[in-house]
């Protein structure tokens, strides 16, 4: 049989005795399709990391971070909320299951679980398929835990109380207070620092005693009626006594 009327040459499958290194082709065997990482294409990564934080930076500073008042210890009427990626850890720790004794399982072991079974994923679904319809392992691990982020994270947000978080979390205006003043003194005998704080600055339970804007009059007129949330009969003392006290807190303004 004559060579090319009917025998056809498709290949060549034998293996060279000889092992060469397999060295990847010079960029510059490509021109004008591809180009030296070091220092073409680092040089272009930079540029644009520093467009983006240039941008960055002057976001902060024409819309600075909301920063709330210095966190008081002794103030247990504060109602913290972590930032928006932690809401549905937060969420979590508010139910019976997961709070209380049981907090090691809401802090630790349902997240644990949760992660790993994320982590492990690829391990337990090892098919070769890339179509989301034939991965149900992956896949359904994925959308149960988008699910459960997306529905803790909107319950913590529907259930906190926004307007009493920023009333609480105000910068109040600082004072300087004459601890050694009469005024001051009544002021620690009759129980109001517990409400009202040690530098007049209030709380969660009662407002800032800065800068009022009220007369002593008025004042002496909350103190025994009282206002809002504060009961009327609280001030215990003598009618000198609350002379000196609405005088005290009438003269209390910020720097």
């Amino acid at each position: 049989m004559h060579r090319g009327k009917g025998m056809k040459f498709v290949g060549d499958s034998r293996v060279s005795a000889e092992r060469k290194p397999n060295i990847p082709k010079d960029y510059s065997e490509y021109p004008g399709k591809t180009e030296a990482f070091w220092p073409n294409f680092l040089l272009k990564e930079w540029l644009v990391g520093a467009v983006f934080l240039i941008g960055f930076l002057s976001l902060t500073v024409a819309h600075p971070s909301p920063l709330e008042r210095v966190a008081d210890p002794t103030d247990t009427g504060y109602i913290p909320l972590p930032d928006w990626y932690f809401l549905f850890l937060y969420q979590l720790l508010k139910y019976s299951y997961a709070s209380g004794p049981y907090t090691v399982i809401g802090a630790i072991i349902m997240p644990g679980l949760a992660f790993g079974a994320l982590l492990l994923a690829p391990f337990l679904d090892r098919g070769p398929e890339r179509r989301p319809h034939k991965r149900p392992v992956a896949v359904g691990m994925m959308l149960l835990a988008l699910f459960a982020s997306i529905y803790l994270t909107w319950e913590s947000v529907v259930q906190h109380d926004w307007e009493k978080a920023a009333e609480q979390g105000k910068i109040q205006a600082e004072a300087e207070i004459d601890t050694e003043s009469d005024g001051y003194k009544i002021y620690q005998a009759q129980g109001c620092i517990s409400c009202h704080g040690d530098n007049l600055q209030g709380g969660a339970a009662a407002p800032s005693l800065v800068d009022t804007g009220l007369t002593p009059e008025e004042i002496a007129k909350i103190a025994k009626d009282g206002q809002g949330s504060m009961p009327a009969g609280i001030f215990k003392g003598t009618d000198e006594e609350l002379k000196v006290l609405s005088e005290f807190i009438a003269n209390v303004t910020s720097k």
